[in-house]
């Protein structure tokens, strides 16, 4: 686990920029996930959604980031009741920091994935647990079991 730079200033669904600073005191779940409104992300999206009053019980806020712009986010944060911020990477920086971008090939065409990775860190900032290459379903529930164990 070897991250150069694990801090981010990003556009966030609250219409503030928010950094990991901004979560200290308490533990921060950041999840990368590839696209507002597909299947998986919706999925994931709930899943965390459904038990956000237990994360919030155990001192965790949720962070979503995706490479969506605010627009996307607001419209799916809005559909799907989303009651966590989302933030908004367009240009890939803060995904290249966390090395959660992959070379793939969708219909033929060479395009960047974003790996669905969780990142988890302490009530001071410091990573203490990641995720990489994730599937949606039930990966919330992990997380939560992990955030309650400490």
């Amino acid at each position: 686990m070897i991250l150069l730079n694990t801090n981010f200033n990003l556009p966030s669904t609250s219409g503030k920029n928010v950094s990991l600073d901004d979560y200290k005191g308490k533990y921060l779940v950041l999840y990368f996930y590839p696209k507002d409104n597909t299947s998986g992300c919706t999925l994931e999206a709930n899943q965390f959604s459904e038990n956000y009053s237990e994360f919030k019980k155990a001192g965790a806020e949720i962070v979503g980031i995706s490479k969506d712009s605010i627009a996307s986010h607001n419209r799916f944060k809005e559909k799907e009741n989303i009651p966590f911020e989302l933030l908004s990477d367009t240009e890939r920086e803060v995904h290249n920091n966390f090395e959660v971008l992959k070379p793939a090939k969708m219909y033929g065409k060479d395009v960047i994935k974003t790996v669905r990775s969780t990142f988890i860190f302490d009530k001071e900032g410091n990573l203490i647990k990641e995720y990489r290459d994730v599937k949606a379903r039930d990966h919330a529930l992990e997380v939560l079991e992990f955030i309650k164990s400490l």
